[in-house]
This record gives C-alpha cells, sequence and structure tokens, in this order.
C-alpha cells in the first residue's frame, strides 16, 4: 500500500512540475523575448534577397542610402546541415519566434541527398517549412559538392563561412541558431556548422549586434523522455529557451510528417519520444566585437 501510494505521490508531483513550468515559461517568455531583440544597424547588399519586396522593417536611411533594421525586430536565420534538421530538433524555436512575429529564415546547406533523394527532400523541406510558417523565399537550399550529406566528409569551413556571412549581412539577421559542437545526434556535418560559427564569432567576422545560440546536445536518456525531461531541463542553466504546448506540438508533429521519405520506424519513435520536440535550450556563443582605435 506504501509503495502505491508513493507512486502516486510521485506522478502527481512530477504533473504539477510540468505544469508549474509551462505557467512559468508563459510568464517568462516576454523577458526572454526581449533578450533576443537587439538594436538597429546597417547591412549591405540588398540584392541578395532572392524577393524584390522587403519587409516593412527595413528602412532607408537618407544619409547613407543603407538599409536599416528596427531595434523591435529580430530576424533570425537558423543553420541546418539538412532537409528535417528544421523540424526534427528546432521546431519548438521556430514556432515561438514565428508566433512572436520574427521574421526567421532558414538556410540549408545540404539537399540530404545522401541516398539520391535529394530533390524529393527538398521538396519536403519547403512543405514542412510552411507548417512551420517560414515562407519559402526566406529558404535557402544549398547544393554543392563540397557540402555532401556524408558525415565521412569534412565540410569546407571557408565555404560554410561565406554562406552564412552572406545571409546574416544581406540579410539584416540578429539572430543565429544552430547545432553544439556535439551536435545534437552527433552527426558530423552538424559539427562543422558549430565549428564555423564559433570561429566567425570568436574573430568578430559576424555583424555588429549579432547574437549566436548552439542547441544543446544532452543525454540519450533524456532525449527521449518527451515532456518527461522539462522539468530537468527548466532546472538547468541555459541562455536562451523555447517551450511549446500540445496545439504546437501537434504542428511540429505535422512538420516532421512532410518528410515522408524518411519517416522510417525509428523516426516515427522519435516524433513521439523526443524532448526536442516540446522544448530547445541554448547556450550562447561569445560574439567578439572587432576593437577599434580611437585617435
Amino acid at each position: 500500500m506504501f509503495v502505491f501510494v508513493s507512486i502516486i505521490f510521485v506522478f502527481v508531483a512530477y504533473t504539477v512540475s510540468i505544469k508549474f513550468v509551462y505557467y512559468r515559461f508563459r510568464q517568462l517568455w516576454p523577458h526572454i523575448r526581449n533578450k533576443i531583440s537587439t538594436p538597429s544597424y546597417t547591412f549591405g547588399n540588398a540584392h541578395f534577397c532572392p524577393t524584390q519586396k522587403r519587409s516593412g522593417a527595413l528602412l532607408q536611411n537618407s544619409e547613407d542610402g543603407k538599409q536599416r533594421v528596427t531595434a523591435n525586430e529580430t530576424r533570425a536565420l537558423l543553420v541546418t546541415a539538412h532537409p528535417d534538421d528544421e523540424c526534427m530538433f528546432f521546431a519548438p524555436t521556430i514556432l515561438k519566434l514565428v508566433e512572436s512575429q520574427a521574421s526567421v529564415y532558414l538556410l540549408c546547406l545540404s539537399t540530404g541527398n545522401y541516398n539520391n533523394q535529394g530533390l524529393q527532400r527538398k521538396r519536403e523541406l519547403l512543405d514542412s517549412c510552411a507548417v512551420l510558417g517560414i515562407p519559402s523565399n526566406h529558404v535557402t537550399v544549398i547544393e554543392d559538392k563540397e557540402l555532401p550529406d556524408d558525415p565521412a566528409v569534412q565540410w569546407s569551413t571557408a565555404l560554410v563561412s561565406s554562406l552564412i556571412l552572406k545571409h546574416t549581412q544581406n540579410y539584416g539577421i540578429s539572430l543565429v541558431l544552430t547545432f553544439d559542437g556535439r551536435g545534437v545526434s552527433g552527426h558530423a556535418n552538424h559539427i562543422a556548422i558549430y565549428k564555423t560559427l564559433s570561429h566567425l564569432a570568436s574573430a568578430g567576422r559576424l555583424p555588429e549586434g549579432c547574437q549566436v545560440f548552439s542547441l544543446h546536445s544532452i543525454s540519450i536518456l533524456r532525449k527521449y523522455l518527451s515532456v518527461l525531461e522539462l522539468p530537468v531541463s527548466w532546472l538547468l542553466p541555459s541562455d536562451f529557451c523555447c517551450l511549446i504546448g500540445q496545439e504546437e506540438y501537434k504542428r511540429a508533429k505535422k512538420a516532421m510528417l512532410c518528410h515522408r521519405s524518411q519517416l522510417l520506424w525509428f523516426r516515427r519513435l522519435y516524433i513521439l519520444f523526443s524532448r526536442y520536440m516540446f522544448i530547445n535550450t541554448f547556450q550562447a556563443i561569445v560574439v567578439e566585437t572587432k576593437n577599434v582605435k580611437m585617435y
């Protein structure tokens, strides 16, 4: 009897703790959202954007003729390695940013052509992004022989750097999100992106005011606890956090189901049990600023 009562008590206590996490997140989200908003800054070649029409947040400066981004708009760039990374690992973040009226851009550095399905996976990616709220003209998929979907191939740091810098400078990006040094799943292509962004940040090559966050990799046990993992993530330190509820989870699941070519049995289990379908926690990558000598 005592054991039964103890189990019931632990279950109720844990359920209450999960509800408390959601309650506190709703309270703190405006503060978290403001944390990633940055002051306005200028950026370069407006012609890099694939669409002629620009967001209303891009304002013309009469003195220098350059575009400016208003201080109250977040322009986020998600850098991934393969189609399906965006919903498999980053869906909570994308959904919360879109809900907050942020402009979200996706740079996918390969077509995922490991099994010669690149064309199909590109179409699936666009379908997934539409579900998540990313417009198709904000999605860039790179098809380059130096960036194959292959963990055995070392990606060109120079090429990845140039692609990221083009996007941050020309789209007026204020926030960059990607994998951390363990790549969440340990995939070498994920880790290559982190190493490149870390280099750009430490070298002071990113635009002024741009923040960079890397997605926490966690143990396999925590990874597959689904919502039961939420109190653990909430208690552990992080610099940025995004959490979604049941309705938003349904959208994340729908986005995952868009990647039909990848829906093997273990992916379906992932949709059911992965905590990345509910919560993302990030670590900030320190962005150095270039030293300017004053005379």
